[in-house]
C-alpha cells in the first residue's frame, strides 16, 4: 500500500515507525497510508531549515520572487492532478477542488508583489540633523499547522507569504488527506526553490507539540478547531513564539424583508452546502427578519434543495461529496436528530441518504431545519456539515444581537436591497468578515475573525506582516 511520508531538505522520506490510515470518503476504503512524524523526524526538519535559512534570507527579493512566479505557472498547470488528489482524500467535488485551489493561486499571486510590499519607510529630520528609519525582518524558521478541510488553499495561505519575505518554513498538514499538499510542495521545490527552505512533515500531536516547544521556530500559524486553536495559542506563547490561531465559527446570514430572496437561496445553497459544509466561512444559520421573509426563505430553499446532487467526488455533476470521515458523519447525524428532539421542525432531511454503488461512502445529504432556538444544542455547536438552520426574529435589532451573542465572530452576511440598511447593520456586526448580497473574498483581503474564531490574520499585507 502506497505511505505518504515527508519532504524534508528536499528529500522524500517515509521513515516511521508508526502510520495512519487515510481514506477515501466517497467509498469508504482506506485507499493509502501516512507516515506520522516522530519527534527525530520533526527536528530533521527544523535543522534543514535553519541551516537553509541564512542564505535565504539575504538572497534578494526579487529573486526569491521569481520563484513564486514560477510556483504559479505550475500550480497552474498541474491543476487538474491537484483537484483529483483533493477530491480522493477529501471527497470534494471537482470544481469545488478548483476553486479552492485558484483562491490559494491567488494569495501565490499576491506573494510575487512581495519586493514592493516589504519596502520600509523613511522618516526625514525627526529631531535636529536625525533621519528615522524602518525596515521588514524575516522572523527565520516559521510553521504551519493546517487543517483537513482546505488542503490546498490554507497552506498557501501561510508558506508563500513567509518563503518569499525570507524565512524558511515546515508545514505539518492534516494527516487525513496529505498527498495534496506534498504534492504541491514538491511542484515549489521544481519551481527553484533551495533545499530545506520549505520541508513537510506528516503528523499527529507529537509533531506539533515539536513545533510549539522548538525554540527554532519563531512563529507558529494554525487554521483548525476552536479547542485545537487555544491550545496552539498558549503553548505558542508560553514558548515565546508568535502566533496567530484561527478556530472555528457559527456563521450568520441576516435576511432582511426587502431581500432578493431568488439571489439569497442561490447564495445559501453555495455557503451552506458547498464543501459539504465542512468549511469555517460555512453559513449555517439564517436569520430571517419577519415571518414573511422567513417563510419565503423556507418555501424557496426546500425548492431549490430538491435540485442538490450529492455523490462521489469524480462526477462533477454532483454539487457535494461525502464528509471527511465515518465518525464525523455519525456527529453531523447526532446534531440533526437532537435538533428535532429539541423541537426543531427537519424541512429536508440529510439522514442516511442513498448513493447508489457508494452505501460505504461518508454521506449526509443537505438538511434544512426550521424553528431552530439559540438554546438547541445544534445551534451551539459548529456542525461542519451540509445543515443550514433557519431562526426568525421580528427586528433587524434582535437579528443583529444574536448573530453577535455567539461565541464566535468570523464572517456574517447580509442580503439586502438596500445600501444604506447594510452599511447600517455591518458596523453593528462584531465579526472580521461582513459578507453583503455575496461578495466573497478578495485576493489581498486579511482572512480572520474575533473571539473563539481565533486571533492574527492570514492573507493580504496584515498576513504578509505576520512573517516579518
Amino acid at each position: 500500500m502506497t505511505v505518504v511520508g515527508h519532504l524534508i531538505n528536499g528529500q522524500m522520506t517515509t521513515e516511521s515507525e508508526r502510520t495512519q490510515d487515510v481514506y477515501n470518503p466517497s467509498t469508504g476504503e482506506v485507499s493509502k497510508q501516512v507516515a506520522l512524524a516522530s519527534k527525530t523526524t520533526v527536528e530533521d526538519a527544523i535543522a534543514a531549515a535553519q541551516a537553509a535559512y541564512p542564505e535565504w534570507r539575504n538572497t534578494p527579493a526579487i529573486k526569491r520572487a521569481r520563484v513564486m512566479f514560477k510556483f504559479k505557472d505550475l500550480l497552474e498547470q498541474h491543476a487538474d492532478k491537484i483537484c483529483a488528489l483533493i477530491g480522493e482524500e477529501h471527497g470534494k467535488i471537482s470544481h469545488d477542488a478548483a476553486g479552492e485551489l485558484q483562491r490559494g493561486i491567488e494569495n501565490v499571486e499576491y506573494a510575487c508583489c512581495a519586493p514592493e510590499l516589504q519596502k520600509g519607510e523613511h522618516s526625514k529630520n525627526v529631531a535636529p540633523n536625525i533621519d528615522s528609519w524602518s525596515e521588514f525582518q524575516p522572523l527565520g524558521v516559521v510553521a504551519g499547522i493546517t487543517p483537513f478541510n482546505f488542503p490546498a488553499m490554507v497552506p498557501l495561505w501561510m508558506y508563500p507569504m513567509a518563503i518569499v519575505c525570507g524565512n524558511c518554513f515546515i508545514l505539518k498538514p492534516s494527516e487525513r488527506d496529505p498527498s495534496s499538499t506534498l504534492f504541491i510542495a514538491e511542484l515549489l521545490k521544481e519551481a527553484g526553490l533551495p533545499d530545506g527552505v520549505m520541508n513537510v512533515v506528516n503528523g499527529d500531536k507529537e509533531a506539533v507539540d515539536t513545533l510549539l516547544n522548538d525554540e527554532r521556530i519563531k512563529a507558529v500559524s494554525f487554521v483548525g478547531s476552536t479547542p485545537i486553536a487555544e491550545y496552539i495559542y498558549r503553548t505558542a506563547n508560553a514558548n515565546g513564539k508568535r502566533c496567530q490561531a484561527l478556530g472555528g465559527a457559527k456563521n450568520h446570514a441576516i435576511v432582511m424583508p426587502d431581500a432578493d430572496m431568488d439571489n439569497a437561496v442561490a447564495q445559501l445553497l453555495g455557503a451552506a452546502f458547498g464543501s459539504s459544509g465542512e468549511r469555517c466561512m460555512a453559513l449555517s444559520v439564517a436569520v430571517a427578519v419577519g415571518d414573511a421573509a422567513a417563510d419565503a426563505l423556507v418555501n424557496k430553499m426546500q425548492e431549490a434543495m430538491k435540485g442538490l446532487k450529492i455523490g462521489p467526488c469524480h462526477d462533477a455533476d454532483n454539487d457535494f461529496g461525502p464528509v471527511i470521515t465515518q465518525q464525523h458523519q455519525q456527529k453531523v447525524f447526532g446534531y440533526i436528530d437532537s435538533a428535532e428532539q429539541q423541537g426543531a421542525a427537519i424541512v429536508v432531511d440529510g439522514r442516511n441518504p442513498s448513493i447508489d454503488g457508494y452505501e460505504n461512502g461518508f454521506y449526509v445529504g443537505g438538511t434544512l431545519i426550521d424553528r431552530v432556538t439559540p438554546e438547541m444544542d445544534s445551534y451551539n455547536a459548529e456542525i461542519f456539515g451540509p445543515v443550514l438552520s433557519i431562526i426568525p426574529f421580528e427586528t433587524e435589532e434582535e437579528a443583529i444581537k444574536i448573530a453577535n451573542d455567539t461565541p464566535y465572530g468570523l464572517l456574517n452576511f447580509i442580503q439586502t436591497q438596500d445600501q444604506k440598511k447594510a452599511n447600517r447593520v455591518a458596523r453593528k456586526l462584531r465579526s472580521g468578515m461582513v459578507d453583503i448580497n455575496g461578495a466573497g473574498l478578495a485576493p489581498d483581503a486579511p482572512f480572520g475573525g474575533y473571539k473563539h474564531s481565533g486571533i492574527g490574520r492570514e492573507a493580504g499585507k496584515l498576513g504578509l506582516e505576520e512573517y516579518l
